[in-house]
């Protein structure tokens, strides 16, 4: 199943820090973007690009704001999982611009700062904080231990599940029934048994070894599940029994040696993130299915101005905001605006 990076394409143009793409079944695709105030950028399928930004926040919004990971609600509203230098949130923007706190509080005190966020089918909020180390770069070790998956619902956000190896992305299955996370520098993707309100029964599904940061985590509609790495730019498909393919790779093979060097010396900062040594890919961190029959594969990146794809030799399973009612958000699907006030003019 292995990829030729040849078939890789880009689109949009522009873009700023697209850490989380998530896509719609109008061809509409949305990632972060760190253009102050922070908010979304939409692109169309045509490619053109329209930035939502948090031009009119309420009051208790960090700004500016820093999206990581994203998710789409009906109606056209946008949860983004805050990733401030010390705090962090869940915060709700719309199309106009306005922003407002879902919530900024855990167990009592301030938010770390947030990586993920995830709506399940009742509405309820996963939400994965990486680290309650400042700055997060202290935790880029292999003995990192400090992240935790919170519950947001009924206006309340305790943490569930902790312990973890720098939370990364999480993955609801489609019963809802088990809940899967990606231990970044743990190098571990974890499941955990959803009973109720809690996360039971923990378990490894695999360990990542050499060049894996695992970061990014999707559903082919088989049910194998689908990991982007940092740094190696690496899709690696795990099946049902744990085995682990390769489906791309794009980094030179010496800044991935000084880069492992680095992390198993206890040693691994910024830097090290900072900087992409590959062909194309511009270090991946997310995947999202999309495309008329979910098998092309969106890529959102820490470092690209532009989202990749490809065409992914697995059909993806349709998430829970696949068709969700766009709300105003249509309007981008024929070049026109909705309401000013958030959104920038269009770029192609």
């Amino acid at each position: 199943m292995r990829i030729d990076p040849d078939r890789i394409r880009f689109t949009g143009s522009g873009l700023s820090r697209p850490e989380c793409v998530v896509a719609h079944v109008s061809g509409l695709l949305i990632a972060p973007d760190w253009t102050e105030p922070g908010g979304v950028s939409v692109i169309a399928p045509n490619g053109q690009v329209r930035r939502v930004l948090a031009t009119r926040p309420q009051p208790g919004i960090d700004l500016p704001v820093r999206p990581n990971g994203i998710a789409l609600e009906p109606g056209g509203t946008i949860l983004v999982a805050h990733l401030g230098a010390e705090r962090g949130g869940i915060y709700r923007l719309h199309a106009d611009g306005r922003a407002e706190v879902v919530t900024d509080r855990v167990a009592d005190a301030a938010m770390p700062p947030a990586n993920f966020v995830l709506r399940d089918g009742r509405g309820r909020l996963w939400i994965t904080v990486s680290t309650t180390r400042v700055p997060r770069a202290l935790d880029y070790r292999p003995d990192a231990s400090s992240g935790f998956v919170a519950l947001h619902d009924n206006g309340e956000t305790r943490i569930v599940a902790g312990g973890l190896g720098y939370a990364n992305e999480c993955l609801m299955a489609a019963d809802e029934r088990t809940l899967w996370v990606n231990e970044t520098f743990a190098r571990r993707l974890t499941a955990f048994t959803v009973d109720g309100d809690r996360l039971v029964d923990r378990r490894v599904v695999v360990r990542f070894g050499h060049g894996t940061f695992p970061d990014g985590l999707a559903q082919a509609a088989d049910g194998s599940l689908l990991v982007t790495s940092i740094v190696s730019n690496r899709v690696l498909r795990v099946d049902a029994g744990g085995r682990v393919e390769t489906l791309i790779e794009d980094v030179d093979p010496d800044h991935l040696d000084r880069v492992e060097t680095a992390f198993q010396a206890g040693v691994m900062g910024r830097p090290h993130l900072d900087a992409a040594r590959s062909r194309q890919l511009a270090n991946i961190s997310n995947l999202a299915f999309g495309g008329t029959d979910l098998e092309t594969a969106y890529l959102g990146c820490l470092l690209g101005d532009r989202i990749a794809s490809f065409p992914s030799p697995v059909r993806g399973r349709a998430l829970p905001h696949w068709s969700c009612d766009l709300g105003p958000l249509a309007a981008f699907l024929e070049g026109g605006l909705v309401e000013p006030g958030g959104i920038e003019p269009p770029t192609s």
